[in-house]
């Protein structure tokens, strides 16, 4: 497939700037190669309408006055659009060039869609032990030749070169296997439209997959949307889970968020609500229970022994002294029985286990006991050992006053007492969040923070509220 057998396009684009939504095309370079090996070379200045920056002149060589004259891209855009047309889309950074023909394209209402094969990509995968994969790195690498370092027909024809190269040097069978990882077509569900290949983004986010009815029958966070996405269906023919999502997913969604931790706590959030079926990890337990510390005498001895609360009646993240975040009756007893019995001590003295006052425990009698039950220990020297026991258990208190906001990108998390009250954008968005009232204490929200919030900068909410607004 990745040799002569398909029609390719090898592009490159000179701009006024780096955003595609904003600036604007001033070169064009396309080197066409058609299924038998024949190449075709063309390209064209156009006029951007607007001035190009001092530095990308003095990089590119092109100026305004070489422009000036040039045609608009609605000029030559059906001529570019006849020559890319039922071609495999070939740029270094891809999404960079693809992006700015694509929105070149929009402004005149139509619709440009096109396998994209990436060449930074592609050397990376092909040559894992090079470091470097910038185009300067390659024409070196490969000896390529070079006439007009950032000229667009140039530096397209640079790639042509490069894919030459990969043709004589690399098997065959592992290029083809390269090109269709790279691009995803391979393994892309025929039912899914395959417009949304081209619509990925490579960015932080929460994606869910739907069947044939509006409930998600999957919900995932990622760090590269559109990588993690793909991993899905290419791993489908691998693992019964992925082949099983694979054949019900009928349409695809997703959300941005400004870095990791948001889609983390996106992804909890979201989990919780929606139930997916294929969702086994982070959806809704039973209420959740805890033990906590509470005081009782024996004779003139006093000490502390667990008690289980319930999520109901508790402030979580403001309670403190509370040990251990459960999701059943169940197993907070197995779990506490287990330190007990590790650390000897006393199942009856703690309560959970019935003897008679001043009986030995069931524990005592096979030496698993340090002898609280008879007296051999005092309560304050057990209620000082269990307290060690369950320090590591501990949930930890809300470390601030109130909510608090945590910078990511652009856009600020905004927490309280362990909870996520959603992401703001600007002070309306604080302002909505903090009207909603704080949700319901969350097990997986809490150990996500409690992880990522000594990594992050947080204040205090009142002190940024100038800021978001």
């Amino acid at each position: 497939m990745a040799r002569a057998t398909q029609p390719m396009v090898f592009v490159d684009l000179e701009t006024t700037g780096a955003t595609a939504t904003v600036d604007r095309i001033t070169e064009i370079g396309i080197v066409e190669v058609d299924e038998d090996g024949e190449v075709h070379q063309w390209s064209t200045l156009v006029n951007p309408q607007t001035p190009i920056p001092s530095f990308i002149q003095g990089l590119t060589g092109i100026t305004d006055s070489m422009v000036a004259d040039a045609p608009l891209f609605e000029s030559v855009a059906d001529e570019v659009m006849a020559r890319l047309h039922g071609r495999l889309f070939v740029a270094h950074n891809a999404r960079f060039d693809y992006g700015f023909l694509k929105n070149e394209f929009k402004r005149l209402g139509l619709t440009f869609k096109a396998p994209v094969l990436c060449t930074v990509k592609l050397s990376r995968k092909l040559y894992p032990q090079h470091a470097k994969h910038s185009l300067d790195a390659l024409i070196e690498r490969h000896d390529l030749h070079m006439p007009a370092r950032h000229r667009a027909l140039a530096d397209a024809d640079v790639l042509r070169q490069f894919w030459q190269v990969l043709a004589r040097d690399v098997d065959a069978d592992v290029l083809d296997k390269a090109v269709s990882e790279l691009t995803g077509r391979s393994s892309w569900p025929t039912h899914l439209d395959p417009a949304l290949l081209d619509d990925l983004p490579e960015k932080h986010g929460v994606y869910r997959f739907y069947g044939d009815n509006d409930l998600p029958l999957y919900i995932g966070k990622a760090n590269n949307l559109r990588q993690r996405i793909l991993s899905h269906f290419s791993a489908d023919h691998r693992l019964a889970k992925e082949m099983s999502l694979s054949q019900q997913v009928r349409r695809i969604d997703w959300i941005e968020t400004p870095g990791e931790m948001g889609a983390l706590l996106t992804e909890a959030q979201m989990i919780k609500r929606w139930q997916p079926i294929h969702n086994r990890r982070l959806r809704r337990s039973d209420e959740l229970c805890t033990w906590r510390l509470v005081p009782f005498q024996h004779d003139d001895d006093e000490g502390l022994r667990p008690e289980l609360a319930w999520a109901r009646d508790l402030d979580w993240g403001r309670q403190d002294a509370v040990y251990g975040l459960f999701g059943s009756q169940r197993d907070a007893l197995k779990t506490l029985r287990e330190l007990a019995e590790d650390a000897q001590l006393c199942l009856a003295t703690m309560g959970l286990e019935k003897v008679q006052t001043g009986r030995p425990c069931f524990g005592y009698q096979l030496k698993r006991c340090s002898g609280a039950c008879v007296g051999e220990e005092s309560l304050s020297a057990h209620t000082a050992r269990l307290q060690r026991v369950l320090a590591d258990w501990q949930v930890q208190v809300w470390p601030y006053g109130g909510p608090v906001a945590v910078k990511e990108g652009a856009a600020w998390h905004i927490l309280d007492a362990w909870c996520y009250l959603g992401t703001a954008r600007c002070e309306a968005d604080v302002d909505h969040l903090l009207a909603q009232g704080r949700p319901t204490f969350d097990k997986d929200t809490y150990k996500i923070l409690v992880s990522w919030l000594p990594k992050m900068v947080v204040e205090p909410l009142a002190t940024q509220r100038e800021t978001l607004s």
